[in-house]
């Protein structure tokens, strides 16, 4: 990956943009994609949108939502404790020991996620996020309430790092690495000729409602569109294969199939990937997606869509870890589709 393309990966899972919270991550994705877009767009919802070749008769709409998981504070105690709630499908058992950032509107306040010593017992085994409170070092609660208050939002103090210069680690790489896909497609496209027009954008709050995608998709009206996000990596020790599939960090950009998913949509990825000689890994969505892609579906005159993501071990945890070959692959094979499409392509399955 080239060093800018990376140092702006690394500033994306650096920024703090958890769910409702999104506002600095899209303006610095903004900054990036505004020199290679023919414009750019923001909504009530507060999607980030760069748009190619506006005035074509096709659009395809790409999305990749910027927010990350969570906590949000919901109680503070006399003695000034912090207790939370979930922002999103949070791990809490990831949480136990974590050093986290409390975001407030008066600056950030650090902090630790307690932990019961072993000699007193331990955590118990079936703790829930009621189990948890962050140490501040304040004695009470008014000393806490000077910079935060209830319904702030607390992440993890977790700083990115590359492993064996192969894999990325860190938080939220779910799904700010899809953000980033989309962002690099825009920039990658300035020095190709594009035949469609393309509404690329950071979506919001798809970790909690997935309304952005709604807005998004609702605002704009996109002949199609493919949302990017992460799925489940299977290539860990203890996870069931025969259960969960087989999905590898190295092995490729993953198609969803199932009922949501338009068939010459992922036809034409397929086509795109054999033309790169990039494997393609699959995954099933019988009913719905769970991503960005169902919501999008549902808008207007209803949007046919597909899903491409990336490989995830650890999802939803502060150490999530993904491959910087996917990455690049799948930002190939998205530039690949977008540029091989003329417009006049049939969606219609019967056709």
């Amino acid at each position: 990956m080239k060093k800018d393309s990376l140092e702006f990966l690394i500033s994306l899972l650096h920024t703090p943009s958890p769910s409702s919270l999104e506002m600095e991550i899209q303006k610095k994705w903004i900054d990036y994609v505004k020199p290679f877009a023919d414009e750019i767009r923001t909504d009530h919802a507060g999607n980030a949108i760069a748009i190619v070749n506006q005035d074509a008769d096709f659009h395809l709409m790409l999305a990749g939502h910027c927010d990350e998981i969570a906590f949000v504070v919901n109680r503070i105690d006399d003695h000034g404790y912090v207790f939370v709630e979930k922002m999103g499908g949070i791990n809490t058992k990831a949480a136990i020991g974590m050093k986290v950032e409390i975001i407030g509107e008066s600056g950030i306040l650090p902090g630790v996620i307690g932990v019961n010593a072993q000699h007193h017992g331990g955590m118990k085994d079936d703790f829930n996020v009621e189990d948890l409170f962050i140490d501040c070092g304040a004695q009470s609660r008014e000393e806490v309430t000077r910079t935060i208050q209830i319904g702030d939002l607390v992440v993890y103090r977790r700083k990115s790092e590359l492993l064996m210069d192969r894999y990325i680690s860190g938080r939220g790489l779910d799904n700010r690495t899809g953000a980033f896909i989309v962002a690099e497609v825009v920039k990658q496209l300035k020095e190709k000729k594009v035949n469609i027009g393309l509404y690329a954008v950071s979506t919001v709050n798809e970790e909690t409602n997935m309304g952005g995608a709604y807005f998004a998709a609702a605002g704009l009206h996109p002949d199609c569109a493919i949302a990017c996000d992460v799925t489940f990596a299977t290539d860990y020790p203890s996870v069931d294969k025969r259960k969960h599939g087989d999905v590898k960090l190295e092995g490729g950009p993953v198609l969803a199939k199932g009922a949501p998913i338009n068939r010459k949509m992922n036809q034409w990825l397929e086509e795109a990937a054999k033309r790169l000689s990039i494997n393609l890994q699959y995954e099933l969505t019988p009913r719905a997606t769970g991503t960005d892609a169902d919501k999008m579906r549902f808008t207007g005159k209803g949007v046919p869509i597909s899903l491409v993501s990336l490989p995830l071990r650890y999802m939803h945890s502060p150490v999530e870890t993904a491959s910087l070959k996917d990455i690049e692959e799948e930002i190939a094979l998205l530039v690949e589709l977008i540029t091989f499409l003329n417009g006049t392509e049939s969606l219609n399955p019967l056709e």
